[in-house]
């Protein structure tokens, strides 16, 4: 099973069409209170270790998989776009099979000389929000 890949408008257009799709954030906490797509459910892929760079989240899949049924449809998005393919490997080997990458993310993505690439999400002037209900934060999806 394979997922697909959609720019921020593509993505834009899927999450208008139909409530059934969900936005999963996949960047850091700190990243996602800083400005997200409004109603984002946030589980980081990668968390900020206590040296200050970037550490695998070892809870990602578990809480993924407590989170949402395998038929969930999801919108996965990060900053640019490689965290997000990432975290849809990982859901497709648990048997999530409804996957969508949002390539260019929140944030953007260069193209492969290190110039201007896909327009992210903020760029592409889509809504962001910095509120979150509290069932949504990764705080609250991690709890046992």
């Amino acid at each position: 099973m394979q997922y697909e890949t959609l720019t921020p408008p593509e993505a834009n257009e899927r999450l208008s069409q139909s409530d059934d799709w969900i936005y999963l954030d996949v960047r850091s906490v700190q990243e996602f209170e800083a400005g997200h797509v409004p109603g984002a459910y946030n589980i980081p892929l990668m968390e900020i270790g206590s040296a200050g760079g970037m550490e695998p989240n070892p809870n990602f899949e578990a809480v993924a998989q407590k989170t949402f049924a395998v038929e969930s449809k999801l919108v996965v998005g990060c900053a640019a776009g490689g965290r997000s393919a990432r975290a849809c490997q990982l859901l497709i080997a648990k048997g999530f099979n409804n996957l969508v990458n949002m390539h260019g993310g929140f944030s953007g993505a260069s193209d492969p000389y290190g110039g201007p690439g896909q327009a992210g999400w903020e760029a592409c002037g889509f809504s962001v929000s910095t509120e979150c209900k509290p069932d949504r934060k990764y705080a609250a999806l991690a709890k046992d």
